[in-house]
């Protein structure tokens, strides 16, 4: 999954998780969660993954560049089901 630091940011603030969140549970520094999310820096792939793990370990689904999402997107998995009356 490439994930880009608009995507990074939006999905930190569907979580409501800080920049500090972010990082502690991908287990990587703040400033290179600030600093991707800046477009100051492109981190490793693995540090790439371990973000997105740790976003889609909380709920976070990322969905893929199609026509009408140009950039990709995201959504919260939700488990629950429809109810039938």
């Amino acid at each position: 999954m490439n994930i880009s630091p608009e995507l990074c940011r939006a999905a930190r603030g569907l979580l409501g998780w800080s920049q500090q969140e972010l990082a502690s549970r991908a287990q990587v520094a703040r400033k290179t969660i600030a600093d991707f999310e800046l477009s100051q820096v492109t981190p490793h792939p693995r540090t790439l993954r371990d973000v997105v793990a740790a976003l889609e370990s909380a709920g976070v689904e990322f969905l893929p560049v199609e026509a009408n999402i140009s950039r990709g997107g995201i959504r919260i998995r939700w488990e629950g089901g429809l109810r039938r009356a």
